[in-house]
């Protein structure tokens, strides 16, 4: 057995012998949290002679959980197999396959994903004649999932907002959206925690039993914990209160999703006792990147202070650049990271492009793809929410539960049956009025006087019975195949003979390796098992450390990462922070956050941009550069925005200096808002605009009179920044200026004002 404690730090040491008691560690970026963790653990079991079975170890991801595991394990061997460990989700739901007989559900229940989610409520809105203009699928379910954070049942919920028209409309099809899901056996995400917390709340052997089993827990990741979190947490602690908790209040983001920072914050006080330990060397950036990201977060209100710090070399400043738009951005972009290749002889996967939002990797992408660039967005179209990989997944469902109605409505007629939607809404209305399932209102549809749909549907039923018969002696991959082949469904994609047909074919394809890996890995091999474990996974755990590709994603995604370079966009007013959170302290001090998680995800390189003018959504916006930029002092950035122009605003956006920093002199305009007719529908932070309109005026003017819009002829060659390589099609005279007709090969056919479409010729 190695020594536990050789190569620990002093506080790293601090943290993993102090076993008996409640211990927050506040962990700051890079610091070696994980290692503290997996230390502790091992030290528990090997030094402190706990049996493992009586460990509990809660992450955020499977992807943290299994590397936690494999740490564990190279240290004490295959015993860490006989621990509990993973994220919050999964540890409740081995739970719930246990004892969710104890609230009336079947321990075959399922467990629906946003898009079953989202099918249920439409249903709700149409069953309560509520509009679902008014009240959309996705905003009622988001609401829902709120109510669920805080532990509000639908009466509680109702009872809250009783006189709040909007949320009273909810809390009815919250209310028959949780007897939806009882119907079908199935539960949600959110139900997976809030009724592990009902039946230990409860049932008090199964309360004496797991607070008894886990003498010590460990909990990562602690300051994005919720309500329902924090509560399960203190029930299983109450017995012994060895409770570890490691988190950092400075990287505290997910508010969005329910996390309550107050969690970590308020810790001493929740757990009387508490020893706190900081961790403040980084082990991961270099110092001048470090230096970055303390000036901005100290800018936050923080009960936990503390400064990172590192022995690793100062490393090189970290670069600012202010580009004309989103595509000169990605064209910097690509060039750094071609620059980088060269020099510094960087790989394309360790690259990261973070954003604030999806939208933002458009532009970037057209660039990559230009410059035949590998890449990768994570968060875009997931493998699992292909249509083909749902319909497979909602055939096994249903063998696995008949109960589930969702699952029989996508695949009743995948392939083609002859079940119209006439005869399906028929069946559901049955199963609405009878309480009984779907399938077994088809199975049995002669009892129903429902012959045409007997007829269509005995193949259907013989397959789904047969297949049920086989659950036990069939491996996952196996009967995966089963159901590919004997439903149709393989074959209807080889008649369809298309290439998407054959793409979806590949799909299918790797779905069953996705299986006989499931098989290798797991000790169970249940379909149960294999359908938790697919609808669990996320985002991140897809992401293959193999892959040699740059890759894309929001800084919210980027928790937990880390990268040799990485790119922060969008640095701008509006973009980042968002306008919600400007003149919002609580919302802005999480923006600042996030920005602190973006620039600690960077180990040697980091590359900081924003753009003069930017096109998303449909509109151009000229915003100012984000003030995080101006929290970090200028010796600690190597490049400066504006390098001919400095703008300042101030707080009415009435007042404008405009000047060249080179000259040395600053004009001062005074912009009277009436004049500047601001429309109604201005964005909050209208401010930034009042004063840059008044400059983009003036220059669209320079930039009309200087264009030669005589030089377009029909049938010319084009390139245009946003929309590509297109031909002219047609000229008309409007005015002053000419209305084209172009035809991009990739954006289809588009009309522009030749003054500012800003087309280049191509020779």
């Amino acid at each position: 057995m190695q020594d536990l404690i050789e190569g620990l730090n002093d506080k790293q040491k601090e943290a993993v012998l102090y076993t008996e008691g409640p211990c927050l560690v506040i962990a700051g970026a890079g610091s070696g949290k994980t290692k503290v963790l997996t230390h502790k653990i091992a030290y528990l079991i090997s030094q402190n002679q706990v049996k493992p079975w009586n460990i509990l170890a809660i992450t955020f991801t499977n992807k943290a959980a299994s590397e936690m595991k494999q740490r564990v394990e190279n240290i004490v061997g295959d015993v860490a197999q006989e621990m509990w460990m993973g994220t919050f989700h999964s540890i409740c739901v081995r739970i719930l396959r246990r004892y969710i007989d104890r609230i009336g559900f079947e321990t075959s229940f399922l467990i629906f994903d946003t898009s079953d989610q989202r099918t249920v409520v439409k249903e709700c809105l149409k069953t309560l004649k509520i509009d679902d203009k008014m009240f959309t699928d996705r905003s009622v379910l988001s609401e829902i999932s709120n109510a669920k954070n805080e532990m509000l049942t639908p009466k509680a919920y109702q009872t809250k907002y009783a006189g709040d028209y909007r949320k009273e409309k909810i809390g009815q099809v919250y209310e028959l959206y949780q007897k939806r899901l009882k119907e079908n056996n199935a539960i949600d995400f959110d139900d997976i925690i809030n009724y592990t917390i009902e039946i230990l709340s409860n049932e008090s052997d199964v309360l004496e039993y797991y607070t008894e089993k886990f003498k010590y827990i460990l909990v990562d990741e602690y300051q994005d914990t919720n309500k329902a979190q924090f509560t399960l947490v203190s029930i299983l602690a109450s017995r012994y209160g060895n409770i570890t908790v490691v988190g950092d209040n400075d990287q505290g983001i997910y508010s969005f999703r329910g996390a309550d920072i107050s969690n970590i914050l308020n810790f001493e006080k929740d757990f009387p006792g508490t020893k706190i330990v900081k961790l403040e060397q980084n082990y991961r950036c270099t110092g001048n990147i470090l230096k970055a990201a303390n000036s901005v977060i100290k800018h936050n209100e923080n009960k936990y202070e503390k400064k990172l710090w590192t022995e690793n070399e100062e490393g090189k400043l970290p670069c600012l650049y202010q580009a004309e738009d989103e595509y000169d951005e990605g064209r910097y972009i690509v060039e750094q990271i071609q620059h980088l290749k060269t020099e510094e002889y960087l790989k394309p996967k360790d690259f990261v492009i973070l954003y604030r939002m999806n939208a933002q990797s458009r532009a970037i992408e057209d660039i990559l793809r230009r410059e035949d660039i590998p890449y990768k967005v994570v968060g875009g179209v997931k493998f699992y929410e292909r249509k083909e990989i749902k319909d497979a997944i909602a055939y096994l469902r249903l063998i696995q539960n008949p109960a589930d109605n969702l699952s029989l409505k996508r695949i009743i007629n995948e392939p083609k049956r002859g079940i119209g939607k006439t005869s399906l809404d028929n069946i559901s209305q049955i199963s609405d009025e009878t309480g009984t399932s779907m399938y077994e209102i088809i199975k049995h549809a002669d009892e129903y006087n429902l012959n045409r749909i007997k007829a269509n549907s005995e193949e259907f039923i013989k397959l789904i019975e047969e297949l049920r018969l086989k659950i036990q002696d069939l491996s996952i991959s196996e009967l995966l195949k089963e159901v590919l082949n004997k439903s149709g469904y393989t074959k209807a994609l080889e008649t369809e003979n298309t290439i998407e047909a054959e793409s979806r074919i590949e799909n299918l394809e790797e779905f069953l390796t996705v299986a006989i890996e499931f098989e290798e890995e797991s000790a169970d091999n249940s379909l149960a098992e294999f359908l938790e474990s697919i609808t669990l996974s996320s985002d991140i755990d897809e992401m293959q450390d193999e892959e040699n590709t740059v890759t894309l994603m929001t800084l919210h995604s980027a928790k937990g990462l880390e990268f040799p370079t990485v790119f922060l966009v969008g640095l701008e007013e509006g973009i980042f922070p968002g306008y919600k959170s400007i003149g919002e302290p609580k919302e802005l001090e999480e923006e600042r956050r996030l920005f602190y998680v973006g620039i600690t995800r960077a180990r040697q390189f980091l590359y900081l941009t924003c753009a003069k003018h930017r096109t998303i959504f449909g509109s151009t916006s000229y915003n100012a550069v984000s003030r995080f930029i101006k929290e970090i002092p200028d010796n600690l950035l190597d490049g400066i925005v504006n390098n001919d122009e400095e703008e300042k605003f101030n707080d009415t956006g009435f007042n404008w200096e405009y000047g060249t920093k080179s000259a040395g002199k600053v004009k001062t305009y005074t912009v009277d808002q009436p004049k500047i007719n601001i429309p109604s529908k201005a964005v909050p932070s209208y401010q930034f605009r009042t004063a840059e309109s008044f400059l983009n005026s003036l220059n669209q003017k320079k930039t009309q009179n200087e264009t030669d819009i005589t030089k377009y002829q029909e049938g010319q060659r084009i390139y245009h920044k946003k929309f590509g390589e297109g031909n002219i099609q047609k000229i008309e005279a409007e005015g002053d200026d000419y209305k084209l007709d172009i035809q991009f090969d990739k954006s289809g056919h588009k009309r522009l004002m030749a003054k500012f479409a800003g087309l280049e010729i191509i020779e």
